[in-house]
């Protein structure tokens, strides 16, 4: 896995032309008919690519240096275990010999059958008690052992090393480094208060990024399109991301999400502690995302309000806000009746 603290300068997909995706599906004796659509993606580059009997694949195409082999074999085989077990996700398809992963001219990549569908809409309580049967299934399965490769969801990893990352890259500008440092250490002091208040969490094997964008909705029901992120953390990681607004609201929210999920898993209402915690450890690994990746052309492209000097007051002002909601006890989310 590429060291999180080292910048990488080369563009990475320079030389992933057309001709190289084609050719790349065209050695698996998936013959194409040369039609190409790249899909949105900014970690991996993905493209829907037409096959010569009117079908379509997806190939994704693995950022070099992000994962080792060893971990993307894992992500591999956590999806095919769970698609194995009829829970809907989508899993790479295999060659005669099993093989899931494959190079071509220096590229990772492999491929998926294509899944269409819509955005799950979150503010239909059946909807959400649907997703929480989703998850609940997924973890279930998730439980049944470790990652031995793929790394933990950790204060250290997700707060600290961005925050270093940020500061030693010259990322925050001069005008707003001190209060920006102040800003970031109080929040990172508080959520590692609120992770030792909870005690020893349970983790299991985690979807990661369970956000909306990587669920598709159909009338079958919800399926999970994307395990890139996959990596060992407390349950309730892939649960916060799907409720938003007040804390009732998401009081509310959440108590639909666990009515369906407990009927495959158990869950310790502790966790909901770490929400709050959970939400600012992503906003400080979401901008060192952005900048770990700077040197990538399509980053500068499409995100150019990053590493604006306004960008950088709206960071301080989120942290001061986010301090402020870890010191509230009215800002944690409850739901009743657990």
């Amino acid at each position: 896995m590429e060291d999180p603290d080292e910048p990488i300068h080369k563009p990475p997909y320079a030389d992933l032309t057309p001709d190289v995706v084609l050719e790349a599906v065209d050695s698996l004796g998936r013959r194409t008919s040369g039609t190409l659509l790249a899909l949105n993606s900014y970690e991996n580059r993905v493209y829907q690519v037409g096959l010569e009997d009117g079908g379509f694949v997806v190939a994704k195409f693995y950022r070099p240096g992000r994962w080792t082999d060893e971990q993307i074999h894992e992500e591999h085989a956590f999806t095919r275990e769970l698609a194995e077990r009829e829970i809907p996700v989508v899993a790479p398809l295999a060659s005669d010999d099993g093989r899931t992963l494959f190079v071509h001219a220096g590229y990772r990549y492999a491929v998926f059958p294509r899944r269409g569908g819509r955005a799950p809409e979150l503010d239909d309580p059946e909807h959400l008690r649907w997703l929480g049967r989703f998850l609940g299934r997924i973890h279930a399965v998730g439980a049944i052992k470790a990652f031995e490769h793929r790394p933990t969801l950790d204060v250290a990893s997700f707060g600290h090393a961005s925050y270093r990352y940020l500061t030693e890259h010259g990322f925050v500008p001069a005008e707003v480094s001190h209060n920006f440092g102040q800003a970031a250490e109080q929040v990172l002091a508080l959520v590692e208060d609120a992770f030792a208040a909870v005690g020893p969490l349970r983790r299991l094997r985690l979807l990661g990024d369970c956000h909306p964008g990587n669920i598709l909705w159909t009338e079958q029901g919800p399926h999970f399109v994307d395990l890139d992120d996959a990596r060992m953390g407390p349950a309730v990681q892939d649960l916060w991301m799907l409720i938003s607004g007040s804390p009732e609201a998401m009081g509310l929210q959440m108590r639909a999400i666990l009515d369906g999920y407990r009927e495959f898993f158990e869950f310790d209402p502790l966790e909901l502690r770490l929400i709050e915690p959970l939400r600012a450890l992503r906003i400080l690994h979401y901008a060192a995302w952005l900048a770990r990746r700077w040197h990538d052309p399509a980053f500068p492209r499409h995100f150019p309000w990053f590493n604006t000097p306004r960008y950088w007051e709206e960071q301080l002002n989120t942290l001061r806000e986010l301090a402020e909601r870890l010191l509230d006890p009215a800002c944690e989310i409850t739901v009743k009746s657990l």
